[in-house]
């Protein structure tokens, strides 16, 4: 291992190789969370529109309070009674500490939104069970079993695009929370889909944070799952959406930090476990439109991994989605190619270190980059996920 690391350290200065892609200072100098940032609207038009999210900030005194003596039951009830408030203001609702067993679904519509544990992240549990291969009706059996939602709620039609599906499977509806509001803040909240080991290595996606819209804020969050933890996506699959997320952590197996969305993940922590999946487990699956320029970026970060992966390092960074492409295979220019960069970012133990990007998940298609002097990084032909500036024992430098 220590020979590996030692020729990789030698050989892999940019442009890296084809399998392990690195950027150099020239390279990397535009993808800032200004670029990331700095765009809205369409992406065959995006829009000249920077988006600079402050620290989240929370009120003395909170519009509305979750748990204790005169609080609401539940962070939906919350949720239902400041949009059933409206106006444009922001609304703030705290959570106190205890765990909250149901599922939360935020829809578009409603005022701006600042939702926050009152008390330490792990004090503050938002919690449920469900598996994405359930069928839409067990899905909505399971997740309205004590009338939850009802016809009038402001979530209703969140609850009933799912209930109503035709699909064999409630795939991606498999959320703990989901959020469609726009400028939405989650700050110090665990949210566990505590479906977790209960399950085979299969594909059981099982989503602890679902967002949809633009200019999400997350700081401070835990977010624990096995596959597919946390999906920062686009309702709209032809506009940008935008995520900001800060000090958080995020736990998982398989794909489990996934998307569409321009995301921004500053000083986080990214943890792959081995007690359900013991090998070859990937973190990132960005699933960027193909003719735009920022997917992920990761900066400032750590990526570890537990016992399992240190003692057998197959755990991988990250891998294209290509979602939609099953039948088709990978169309260049119109299937979505992932674009992600990690960088100034620390790298554990417990990863491949000679090919830490795996294969696409929909399609299987090859990791490959382009090392060629003057390359496009955004050729739709090659893959482009890359590496900048990065250290630990799993960086290429």
């Amino acid at each position: 291992m220590k020979t590996v690391l030692l020729m990789l350290a030698t050989l892999l200065a940019a442009p890296g190789t084809p399998a392990r892609p690195i950027l150099s200072p020239a390279e990397a100098a535009p993808y800032t969370a200004a670029s990331y940032f700095g765009y809205s609207g369409p992406y065959d038009n995006p829009i000249a529109d920077p988006w600079r999210p402050p620290p989240i900030s929370t009120p003395r005194r909170a519009d509305f309070v979750v748990g204790g003596r005169h609080g609401f039951a539940d962070v939906q009830q919350a949720v239902n009674a400041a949009y059933r408030a409206g106006g444009t203001q922001r609304r703030s609702i705290a959570v106190r500490p205890g765990t909250y067993t149901g599922t939360v679904f935020i829809p578009a519509g409603g005022p701006p939104l600042t939702i926050y544990g009152d008390g330490p992240a792990r004090a503050v549990n938002l919690e449920f069970t469900v598996d994405a291969t359930i069928t839409p009706a067990q899905w909505a059996q399971q997740v309205n079993a004590g009338g939850r939602y009802a016809e009038g709620d402001p979530a209703w039609s969140m609850f009933q695009s799912c209930a109503t599906k035709t699909t064999a499977t409630a795939a991606l509806c498999a959320t703990v929370v989901w959020a469609q509001s726009t400028d939405l803040q989650l700050k110090g909240l665990t949210i566990t889909n505590t479906l977790l080991d209960t399950v085979d290595r299969g594909t059981h996606q099982a989503l602890a944070l679902r967002t949809d819209a633009d200019r999400t804020q997350l700081e401070g969050m835990r977010l624990i799952s096995r596959q597919d933890t946390f999906l920062a996506n686009a309702a709209d699959v032809d506009r940008i959406a935008r995520v900001a997320v800060r000090h958080t952590y995020v736990e998982g197996d398989t794909d489990f930090v996934f998307g569409r969305a321009a995301a921004v993940f500053d000083r986080c922590e990214f943890r792959l476990v081995s007690s359900r999946k013991d090998s070859g487990g990937v973190i990132f699956a960005p699933n960027t439109a193909p003719h735009f320029r920022y997917g992920f970026l990761v900066t400032r970060s750590r990526l570890v991994a537990d016992a399992g992966y240190r003692a057998a390092p197959t755990g991988r960074f990250g891998r294209a989605w290509d979602q939609g492409a099953s039948a088709t295979g990978y169309l260049p220019g119109i299937t979505p190619n992932g674009q992600l960069l990690i960088r100034d970012s620390y790298l554990g133990v417990g990863f491949d270190v000679a090919a830490p990007w795996a294969p696409a998940a929909t399609t299987s298609r090859p990791f490959l980059a382009r090392v060629d002097e003057g390359r496009d990084l955004d050729d739709v032909n090659f893959n482009r996920l890359y590496e900048f500036a990065n250290h630990g024992p799993s960086a290429a430098s």
